[in-house]
């Protein structure tokens, strides 16, 4: 049987290998981490190690990444099954301890006796080979394939910057002034790390924040845009002075139970007033001593960083594990050079998975390497046939982040946005990607619906995925 060569031990890596060999199939995983080597954003040598944050993000089924956890779980994900091992407390996320959750995808892909790796690096694209090719190596993929991608594509990668919230030592915390609590008391309730700021100490630090010194940046990535969705926080607090408060630093659902302590001998108006912004912490490792600020990508200067957030109440004898810092993120233009089963139209020997495609996000990339290693699986053992049948149905996430890459023909149909001649932008999974409800349905109810509607169609469509590889 034909072997399948993956570039990449990432999250879409791992998952796709998994994929591949449940259904019998040997893969080679090429991963260029090492004892020696390792990019400028990895520590470790790990598979599918987390660069930023901890947080898979809500597993809440009404919410559009939760659902599409439901449904990777549903479809055998390794992924998914990995954070529900090895997760930590989070509130209604489903956030894990960074180094148990790689060891346990690493043990389970050598455990199937389907997967190899080779640790190495592959510097172009194998476009002469005979067999099968998952290039799944992600925002950080080598400068020498880079190049060579550009070279086969004819076209500039697009690209935006990506940063890490930094990590703190819970013990270096001052619980005189910080709680433990979730916001509204989801989760366990005590989920989260809470200090608070009033509003002198917060215009203060967002001030600290716009004029602190920031990470220069080369002359090839100066023109580079960043994601919305993980902009540094420096950067959100140039977009107005509000801007925290509603965002990462919002106060909303919170009780500190130290003001009536710390505020006696003041009148009752302001010893129980609530806080002006408030800064998160969530747990970043099972045993608890970690954790990371939420929200907190930065591009500030490691001594900055120092300053800047040990001014923050509870947090003037931080020690931290980890500094924030910002990387580079690259992809190609899937809508003009993959097929709607990620397949290089120009070689089509070779599948795109991950972050590279397009998609953003740790469980979005994941279940493109999901995708991918089902489609290929079938194109193996359907002897190089490919069904139109095997596309997941565009009232699923997973189907419909496919389409918004892939741009489906079904597409248009949905009144999706998705098209070859729009410039692709990097998204998240959300419910405006998934086919459109019916016009009558309240908007209180939406939100069910689409999980409900999502979840039957998975089903449905799994159980076809089955008849068609058998």
């Amino acid at each position: 049987m034909t072997k399948v060569n993956i570039i990449g031990a990432g999250l879409a890596g791992s998952e796709c290998a998994w994929q591949l060999a449940n259904r019998g199939i040997e893969v080679e995983i090429f991963e260029l981490r090492d004892d020696n080597q390792k990019t400028f954003a990895h520590r470790t040598k790990d598979f599918a190690e987390l660069v930023c944050s901890n947080s898979l993000r809500s597993h809440d089924p009404s919410t559009a990444i939760g659902l599409l956890h439901h449904e990777m779980q549903k479809l055998n994900s390794l992924i998914i099954a990995s954070a529900l091992e090895n997760k930590v407390p989070a509130g209604s996320a489903l956030a894990v301890d960074r180094e148990g959750f790689s060891k346990y995808i690493e043990q389970k892909l050598l455990a199937t006796n389907k997967v190899k790796i080779s640790r190495q690096e592959i510097t172009s694209l194998p476009t002469n080979s005979q067999e099968k090719w998952i290039i799944a190596t992600g925002p950080l993929t080598s400068q020498n394939l880079s190049q060579d991608i550009l070279k086969h594509t004819n076209q500039q990668h697009l690209a935006f910057f990506d940063a890490i919230a930094p990590i703190v030592f819970k013990d270096s915390i001052n619980f005189d002034i910080a709680w433990k609590q979730s916001r509204y008391d989801k989760g366990n309730g005590d989920d989260y790390i809470n200090c608070p700021l009033n509003q002198e100490q917060y215009f203060e630090f967002v001030n600290d924040l716009i004029n602190s010194e920031k990470t220069e940046f080369k002359e090839w990535e100066k023109n580079t845009p960043y994601f919305d969705g993980c902009l540094p926080i420096e950067e959100m607090a140039k977009r107005g002075l509000e801007v925290l408060r509603f965002g990462p630093l919002k106060p909303v659902g919170l009780t500190n139970p130290h003001y009536p302590k710390s505020a006696v001998g003041t009148p009752l108006k302001q010893r129980l007033e609530k806080p002006y912004a408030i800064v998160q912490l969530r747990q970043d490792n099972k045993s608890g001593s970690l954790y990371n600020i939420v929200g907190f990508q930065t591009k500030m200067k490691y001594g900055e960083q120092q300053k800047v957030f040990r001014k923050i109440p509870g947090l003037e004898n931080a020690e931290f594990a980890r500094f924030g810092g910002i990387h580079r993120n690259t992809f190609i233009n899937s809508r003009e050079l993959l097929d709607n089963f990620l397949r290089f139209k120009k070689f089509p020997n070779l599948f795109f998975a991950g972050q590279i495609t397009g998609v953003e996000g740790y469980v979005e990339s994941a279940s493109c390497g999901l995708l991918a290693g089902i489609f290929c699986a079938e194109e193996i053992l359907k002897n190089n046939k490919l069904s139109k049948q095997i596309l997941p149905p565009l009232t699923t996430a997973i189907g419909s982040l496919l389409a918004y890459i892939t741009s489906d023909p079904q597409i248009n149909q949905n009144n999706h946005k998705a098209n070859p001649t729009i410039a692709l932008q990097p998204m998240n999974v959300n419910f405006g990607l998934l086919a459109s409800l019916p016009e009558n349905v309240k908007k209180d109810q939406r939100k069910e619906l689409y999980k409900t509607r999502a979840l039957e169609a998975i089903d449905d469509w799994q159980n076809n995925l089955t008849k068609l590889l058998n």
